[in-house]
């Protein structure tokens, strides 16, 4: 089984595994993953994989820590079956922000994730817009990283008129101004303060937005605070109305309630974290499948062909 190439899923993404397989017009593999009463994650592989290229589907999105142990575990289970190589597919990668020693006595939990991942097989890694990119350095691995900005930006070009992009931090000005080089378009940046997590309170406009359609940019939404604010902030330097662009929906506590009650006019996501609860039904969310972006950098990795030259 020396070319075959084999796509499995935990419970984290099903659906998005599913597209995936649909777009290599390839059946999804099989593998029972399931808990036993006490919570403990059980795998099982339904098929041969021995000497095969096995790639493993599984956002580490919430529940994180089940399913980052259902990959991890799935990870040991093929290994064992004598996999050739595993490629840890991982759009979302959960517990990305806790990326550096913020403050004395706190852990790097990036890196412990990036090790737990290297010592139970995982032999590369595919994601998607880490939070941020230097995560990459915490793999002895090759890690190729992907970005939603193709689908993105032809969202905003078929939608959008008179645009200018926003990002919502100092953090994410790199990333806006590449949305706006392509765009040809104005770039903005709010100037934010953030006294403790998940809490934040912008201050005020680096830039000009007023009679422009702002589009703020960010690499995920979490509860809504940064987006929010930041929106209520363009409003009042004359922005003619607000929309944002999230590649990772992970939308937790009082998200789809402030959004609701926000003046941004609409939420574009990707499919990176598939919705659940009060997000499914939030009329102002939608959502891009990154599916066929994906499917294509599987392909040319087991192939051996570039990955960087799609997004050239």
């Amino acid at each position: 089984m020396p070319n075959i190439i084999k796509i499995f899923s935990g419970n984290a993404h099903q659906q998005m595994a599913q597209e995936i397989s649909d777009e290599l017009k390839l059946p999804l593999s099989v593998a029972e993953v399931k808990k036993f009463s006490d919570g403990e994650i059980f795998v099982e592989i339904g098929e041969n994989v021995r000497g095969a290229d096995v790639f493993v589907v599984q956002p580490t999105c919430t529940p994180v820590n089940d399913n980052l142990m259902e990959l991890v575990i799935m990870v040991d289970a093929l290994r064992r079956a004598s996999a050739r190589r595993i490629t840890a597919v991982v759009p979302y990668y959960g517990y990305a922000r806790q990326d550096r020693k913020v403050r004395a006595r706190v852990p790097i939990s990036a890196k412990v994730v990036a090790e737990m991942f290297m010592a139970v097989g995982v032999r590369r890694v595919l994601c998607m817009d880490l939070h941020a990119g230097q995560i990459q350095g915490f793999f002895n691995i090759p890690v190729d990283h992907l970005y939603a900005a193709p689908v993105m930006l032809n969202h905003i070009r078929a939608e959008f008129d008179d645009v200018i992009m926003v990002s919502p931090d100092a953090g994410g000005v790199e990333r806006t101004r590449a949305f706006a080089k392509r765009l040809n378009v104005g770039l903005a940046i709010i100037d934010k303060r953030r006294d403790k997590p998940n809490e934040c309170q912008a201050m005020h406009v680096i830039g000009d937005v007023e009679g422009k359609t702002a589009i703020l940019l960010d690499d995920m939404v979490d509860t809504a605070g940064t987006l929010c604010n930041g929106a209520a902030t363009l409003m009042e330097h004359g922005a003619k109305e607000v929309h944002a662009c999230c590649s990772h929906p992970v939308l937790s506590g009082p998200a789809v309630d402030r959004l609701n009650s926000s003046v941004i006019k609409s939420l574009v996501v990707t499919n990176s974290i598939p919705l659940t609860g009060d997000a499914l039904n939030c009329e102002k969310i939608k959502v891009l499948s990154v599916s066929r972006l994906l499917a294509e950098a599987i392909d040319r990795i087991h192939n051996e062909d570039s990955v960087s030259s799609l997004f050239v």
